[in-house]
């Protein structure tokens, strides 16, 4: 096994084709409490994954510990599909820009599927997206939840429109109409894009003021 990532939340254990995400503990938090989160959270994300998987290209979840019981706690690590393929907050740029846009509209096209079954991502980031054989892969749902808000749904996408602005910021405004050009395949399209309009507005005022 190899660590290939560690987070505030989870540490990114690799083995051959697998990817273990275990959950970290928190010593700060009581043990009980701390295991219960965990592996509330751990469930959460899996059934999310495992819902969206039937939708869009999303890593295969194999268990919820599963084989791993022996090497980790009990329900606070998802063994799923390692997805070998190019970090999208890493390698858009790379690609020429016609490329760029029609993976940018294919992101738009999977936020719209999770959207119109009430699945919202919570951290849609370049760094969370995998391009591999013609596919953009949706990764790490830790931070997910379902809702059927058009409040929800506008700030998903406005988290991503932020994170275009600040990881390619030479080609953000291109990238982000592209995703907007996917995402009309959404059937509530028209009322979420009129609130991301709001949510921005928003966004902005609280700029100049501070």
């Amino acid at each position: 096994m190899k660590i290939i990532a560690q987070g505030a939340e989870a540490l990114l254990i690799r083995k051959n084709s697998i990817l273990f995400k275990r959950r970290i503990k928190k010593s700060y938090r009581h043990k009980t409490l701390d295991l219960l989160l965990r592996t509330s959270r751990t469930r959460r994300e899996a059934r999310l994954m495992a819902k969206a998987s039937q939708l869009i290209p999303v890593p295969k979840v194999k268990f919820v510990d599963g084989a791993a019981k022996k090497a980790f706690e009990p329900e606070t690590t998802i063994e799923m599909e390692f997805i070998n393929g190019k970090l999208l907050s890493k390698h858009l740029d790379k690609f020429p820009l016609k490329k760029a846009l029609t993976i940018c509209k294919q992101i738009g096209e999977n936020i719209a599927k999770l959207h119109d079954a009430n699945i919202i991502h919570g951290d849609l980031t370049t760094s969370n997206m995998i391009f591999r054989q013609g596919k953009v892969y949706f990764i790490d749902f830790g931070l997910g939840f379902y809702s059927n808000r058009i409040e929800d749904k506008a700030v998903d996408l406005h988290l991503l429109r932020e994170a275009f602005e600040a990881k390619h910021f030479k080609r953000w405004r291109q990238y982000f109409k592209a995703v907007i050009e996917g995402y009309r395949l959404s059937k509530i399209a028209k009322l979420v894009l009129e609130r991301l309009k709001k949510v921005e507005s928003r966004g902005r005022y609280k700029g100049k003021g501070s």
